[in-house]
């Protein structure tokens, strides 16, 4: 067992040796500009681009024009709700006209951030709370749309908690209604099912490095039939049909390819195995420990995320006590902040066990040693860290919250 253990998977991913191998040909042999249209290099670039649209295209229902390249996830959701939403600010030849956007309030910082640079430049923005579970009720959807309202924005698994929202519903709400649905898909495709015809999704961001493939490479699915319309948010060479201009990073795109095409063959399977590595951990914590809760709900989530808050335990010191795991106490994009997960208070859990969160992501490489001797760790720590807590001392005085010890 090599130490450190990574289960940080949804912050990033290791690339695949399968997927770094399509790669290497790309950065010397087949060097060439797939924009480059007068030689075998460009030509041989190109193709693989091509063959790689097809890829990441299939994994998720949608077809090879539909995809859109991007330098990541980041890039794909400011596209998305950017783009969608100033084009039907002004008064476009269809669809329908408005600034009012609908999103929720446990989104991304990516979709976050940009609805409120719109606020700044007039548009109305609802955020809709969650349940305790986490979870987006679509009734809420439906009851906040209208007339104005262009773009609703739901993603479908959360990055802290792994809650799966129910996307689907959403969809028929939203293509009922004639709104346009941007879904954040980063952390679910290719690691659950999810497909952009089933989910009635008009614009969905990718992201290669979450699912084994490299950093620096994402997409943004733009439905055809019926059209969601988007202004450019880049201007130059009018690359990536107009959406997205800039030299196309195709060993990146070759990797993002080879990615899609492993998940697509592998998921389920992998999914099962991670689901079952993921309730060992959890039932090892919890048959060790008091004062653990899951936050999020288990029945909708992803199968290799447990978010769990320690009661009494401050989460960074926890980390800290933890070196020899690499973990997250919660969004790898908001790590550097002190606040509390936002995530987790629009949830309604307190400050308190907010600040007492960590987040499990396993993955592809993770094993059942490696659970055993996590599970280990923490209760060592967790026990370490409450008795020098004051607030643990008091609560237990009475006996009523002492640890169980297995035997």
């Amino acid at each position: 067992m090599k130490i450190p253990i990574y289960m940080d998977h949804h912050a990033t991913t290791p690339v695949d040796p399968r997927v770094l191998e399509a790669m290497l040909p790309y950065f010397t042999e087949h060097f060439g500009n797939a924009a480059s249209k007068s030689h075998s290099f460009g030509w041989k670039a190109e193709e693989a681009v091509e063959a790689a649209r097809e890829e990441v295209a299939r994994l998720v229902g949608a077809t090879a024009r539909e995809i859109v390249f991007t330098s990541g996830a980041t890039e794909s959701d400011n596209l998305a709700v950017k783009g969608a939403a100033r084009f039907h600010a002004a008064a476009p030849s269809s669809g329908r006209q408005g600034k009012h956007l609908v999103t929720c309030a446990t989104e991304h910082h990516a979709v976050l951030d940009s609805m409120a640079a719109l606020e700044r430049e007039g548009f109305q923005v609802t955020r809709l709370p969650v349940g305790p579970d986490g979870r987006l009720d679509p009734e809420q959807v439906r009851a906040a749309l209208r007339p104005d309202t262009t773009l609703v924005s739901v993603m479908h698994a959360n990055n802290e908690t792994g809650v799966v929202h129910p996307v689907e519903e959403i969809g028929k709400i939203t293509r009922a209604a004639g709104v346009l649905f941007h879904c954040d898909a980063v952390q679910s495709a290719g690691r659950i099912p999810f497909d952009v015809e089933a989910a009635q999704v008009d614009l969905a961001a990718f992201s290669a490095h979450k699912l084994y493939g490299p950093k620096g490479v994402g997409a943004l699915y733009v439905r055809r039939r019926p059209r969601a319309r988007l202004v450019a948010q880049m201007d130059g060479g009018g690359h990536e049909r107009g959406y997205r201009s800039g030299t196309l990073n195709v060993p990146g795109i070759v990797g993002f390819g080879k990615a899609c095409a492993l998940a697509a063959a592998e998921r389920d399977a992998e999914a099962a195995r991670l689901l079952a590595l993921r309730e060992r951990l959890r039932l090892g914590i919890l048959s060790g420990l008091t004062e653990v809760t899951v936050n999020g709900s288990l029945e909708h989530r992803l199968p290799g995320n447990l978010n769990l808050s320690f009661a009494c335990v401050e989460g960074e010191a926890l980390l800290l006590a933890l070196r020899d795991v690499a973990l997250s106490s919660g969004s790898a994009c908001t790590s550097a902040s002190l606040e509390p997960s936002y995530v987790l208070r629009a949830m309604g859990v307190s400050d308190a066990l907010a600040h007492a969160s960590l987040r499990f992501g396993l993955g592809r490489f993770n094993t059942e040693e490696e659970v055993d001797h996590v599970i280990r760790l923490v209760h060592e720590k967790v026990r370490r860290l409450r008795e020098l807590s004051p607030v643990w001392e008091e609560r237990t005085s009475g006996g009523a919250a002492r640890e169980r010890v297995p035997g």
